[in-house]
């Protein structure tokens, strides 16, 4: 693991090179609804609406909030996997029980250190668990010496730092149990300049898809979007897509008006997702797709509706090996797990 690097009143984050997203993903994700929520949000992004852009050399602040009383473990995951866990620590305000509706902040004012990002470039996802009860996470992370700061975290990546997490939280009732992840990017001073972009149209409710992602809806400005050419969709329900490339320049505005004619009958919708049963004899066993914990075998099977292409299955189960595999996933139909001790 990478280590902070505590410098007189600085506290260094590197980054790594990895392509900025717009919409996020979530990490680990409770299979039921809670009745405990959590937040968690950079101090350039406090109504979670965008991902921010931090350059190299900035000071950032991570705040969590609870809406009842609950111990929180706050992680970094970088865009080249290295995971770091900034709460709890050895700092004056590193204890992790947050009062209800409360804020805790990483570094907290009047903490004797900023948290300064360093390069090179990349995507940061924060990850925010909160539960009613404290967590062993004895299996995870370990504070390496007396002296060290913040604990050493063995897993690498999203996807294990979402297995380890799911089997820690597992014994703990899903109800008292909750996560949230926030994002950032790590940018280099000439990657900071960005531009925006403007879509209008002459229908409600059209949508805006930039790159594959969505940006939200049509009539109105997008910005912050790294400079370069991309492709742009805009959908409206009864009317047929419409797709071209646009350019986006640093300090400018590039403006897309899309006039929509009317279609008498519209398209038939495709469907992209197909129906996938998961088997196995182990129930209870942890099923992870891409990275996302999506349920639990139960009497020997998982239903589930899967994009189509390729996806990573893991298969989680005490006593037994991990099972990893990538299925590209063409039509419905049944994949058969069945892991070794």
């Amino acid at each position: 693991m990478k280590k902070f690097l505590l410098l007189p009143a600085a506290l260094m984050l590197s980054g790594a090179l990895a392509a900025p997203k717009i919409s996020a993903q979530s990490i680990i994700v409770n299979p039921a609804q809670p009745d405990l929520g959590v937040k968690v949000w950079t101090d350039k992004n406090p109504d979670g609406t965008k991902v921010p852009d931090y350059k190299v050399g900035e000071k950032i602040v991570l705040n969590v909030s609870t809406t009842q009383d609950a111990y929180v473990y706050l992680f970094n995951v970088d865009g080249s996997g290295k995971v770091d866990q900034l709460l709890p620590n050895r700092f004056a305000s590193g204890a992790n029980f947050v009062k209800a509706n409360t804020v805790k902040s990483f570094p907290a004012a009047g903490d004797a250190f900023t948290f300064d990002i360093s390069g090179p470039a990349g995507l940061n996802k924060v990850l925010a668990l909160a539960s009613k009860t404290e967590l062993d996470l004895g299996d995870l992370s370990k504070f390496a010496s007396q002296q060290d700061q913040l604990a050493t975290v063995n897993a690498k990546g999203q996807q294990q730092l979402a297995q380890a997490l799911s089997i820690v939280v597992n014994p703990i009732p899903q109800n008292s149990w909750v996560s949230d992840t926030a994002f950032y990017n790590v940018v280099t001073q000439q990657q900071a300049q960005t531009g925006n972009v403007f879509v209008g149209t002459n229908v409600p409710g059209a949508v805006v898809y930039l790159n594959g992602q969505r940006l939200g809806d049509a009539n109105q400005t997008f910005s912050a979007v790294r400079p370069g050419s991309y492709p742009l969709r805009v959908s409206a329900p009864g009317f047929r897509d419409y797709t071209t490339t646009i350019t986006v320049r640093a300090n400018a505005t590039t403006n897309v008006n899309v006039e929509f004619s009317v279609v008498t009958t519209p398209a038939p919708p495709v469907s992209n997702t197909a129906p996938v049963n998961i088997r196995s004899s182990i129930n209870g066993a942890l099923i992870f797709v891409d990275g996302r914990q999506v349920g639990t075998i139960q009497n020997g099977g998982l239903d589930l509706n899967l994009t189509r292409g390729g996806h990573e299955i893991v298969l989680i189960a005490p006593g037994y090996n991990t099972f990893v595999n990538t299925y590209n996933v063409t039509q419905g139909g049944t994949i058969t797990i069945t892991p070794k001790r």
